[in-house]
């Protein structure tokens, strides 16, 4: 049996780095690990094929040298995944699919031959056996959450790490909270399930011997779900093997702002080898947070918060949300305000859009508020529901607030104002575990300079934090550029959108 697996093209986003990631040649951040995973899990007599359509174009003679093609993908990738399945089925291939795409919105793709829904370890096995025996279905699916303990290592060999700024590993499934806006719950459950820690290591430890150094994203929903374990057992576990391995790589994952409260659990991520978390702030607006049930934001100082983490050693990407029911009029003042104050850098702030299923989806289905399956960009300048502010007052307000966060002035400010906080891990550490080598940063200025410091608008802001960073604050001059990178690419986006 040959089987094509194919992941569709994501479309230019503000978390796509597609811009930034031109200038140190990556041409996408990280590859897919769920269809790694899936390859994994499919007998070992088969012959796999990967096609990543966001580093390589997807021929016909790919298609054609297949018996099945697998596709996952998210909603953003929809646009792409309907070229895909118009492409096998012209070609006469038949089409296995899953993934959170699939598993909430299955019904609007009836040239799918197959679809395998929910979690991979509950229902590939399923199609596998029916397709053996020759009694294949149109739907697998399970509402039951699989225990992780016999997830494969994602089958490394079938991607070029050339061309990926970061690896991917999962630990964990499942999130302890319930925000109304989110779609986890429906997907992975509320209760979380974990690896064990010799599995993670061992994922690990992949990675390493087929050669991968530098960053790699924790990729769980939240890396925190299970904090008894990870204190005990999963992160003293990753600390002795990267200090056995002399620190080869470097962190980053999905958090909640109630880490502030922990300073223990803080230390021990930054002391293994974490430098990025995101956060889900959303809105500095209480009675926003409380409408969304976003309850591990409710009564914290937030930016007292984000400083702290900042102040442990954690660079924050922050999450951002406008056009709750709850909103006053002044949020995008207060938004603005907020992430200037924060230091966040990479903020991303997105207007309300409602995912299929979610708590939110049903609200606004009952209240008659509901009108159109989303796009998964929420900062395409479209809405999917009847908000209570005017839809033009919330485009208008939502366009005000990422021109004045990304213009280049308010965008320098950040950065030094970051720098303020930030406490980055000791040197002689972060030497070890930079994602980019000296020769690699030596290029990547270069071709820096040229756009950002010659070409470039906002040239002036370039030279004065570079000489800032390079006379002032040696240590951070490496990741000021990568700051000045992000902003580009944040610039270059909304350009487009406009």
């Amino acid at each position: 049996m040959k089987v094509l697996l194919v992941y569709p093209e994501y479309p230019v986003t503000f978390g796509s780095f597609k811009y930034a990631l031109k200038f140190i040649s990556k041409k996408a951040d990280s590859p897919p690990l769920g269809l790694l995973t899936v390859a994994a899990m499919l007998p070992k007599n088969w012959e796999k094929k990967l096609v990543d359509m966001n580093v390589t174009s997807l021929h016909d003679n790919d298609i054609e040298g297949a018996d099945l093609v697998f596709i996952s993908a998210m909603d953003l990738q929809k646009k792409s995944v309907l070229e895909v399945i118009s492409l096998c089925k012209k070609l006469d291939v038949k089409i296995v699919a899953g993934g959170p795409l699939f598993t909430t919105r299955h019904e609007e793709f009836e040239d799918v031959d197959y679809f395998v829904l929910n979690e991979a370890e509950n229902t590939l096995p399923l199609f596998l056996n029916d397709l053996s025996n020759g009694c294949t279905k149109n739907i697998y699916t399970d509402t039951g959450f699989p225990e992780l303990e016999n997830t494969p290592v994602p089958l490394w060999e079938l991607v070029d790490m050339k061309e990926y700024f970061s690896m991917n590993i999962q630990y964990s499934r499942g999130c302890p909270f319930d925000c109304e806006f989110c779609e986890i719950i429906n997907l992975f459950g509320n209760n979380v399930r974990t690896k064990k820690r010799d599995q993670v290591i061992t994922e690990l430890e992949s990675l390493y011997s087929i050669g991968w150094r530098g960053r790699v994203f924790f990729i769980d929903d939240n890396f925190l779900g299970n904090r008894r374990k990870l204190k005990s057992e999963i992160l003293p576990g990753i600390l002795e093997w990267m200090v056995s391995k002399k620190y080869p790589f470097s962190f980053m994952t999905q958090i909640t702002i109630d880490i502030a409260d922990d300073e223990e659990l803080m230390g021990l991520m930054v002391n293994t080898g974490f430098d990025t978390v995101f956060v889900g702030i959303e809105t500095p607006h209480e009675g926003s947070l409380l409408e969304c049930n976003k309850i591990q934001n409710i009564k914290r100082d937030l930016l007292a918060c984000v400083h702290k983490i900042q102040n442990f050693g954690l660079n924050i990407f922050g999450g951002f949300i406008v056009g709750f029911d709850s909103d006053p009029e002044s949020i995008f003042e207060e938004q603005i305000e907020f992430i200037q104050n924060s230091g966040i850098v990479a903020a991303y702030v997105g207007l309300l859009n409602v995912p299929h299923g979610t708590k939110l989806y049903h609200r606004l289905l009952s209240e008659n508020r509901f009108l159109k399956e989303g796009s998964g960009d929420t900062s395409d300048l479209s809405i999917n529901f009847i908000p209570k502010m005017s839809n033009e007052k919330l485009i208008n307000g939502y366009k005000r607030i990422i021109r004045e966060i990304y213009s280049p002035k308010p965008f320098y400010a950040r950065i030094k104002r970051f720098s303020k906080t930030y406490k980055p891990m000791p040197k002689s550490k972060l030497k070890k575990i930079s994602s980019i080598s000296y020769f690699t940063y030596l290029v990547v200025f270069l071709k820096s300079i040229w756009v950002l410091g010659v070409i470039d608008k906002a040239r002036v802001h370039f030279w004065k934090l570079m000489l800032w960073s390079f006379f002032c604050r040696p240590q951070f001059s490496q990741l000021a550029l990568v700051f000045v990178l992000q902003g580009f690419h944040f610039r270059k986006v909304f350009k487009d959108y406009l």
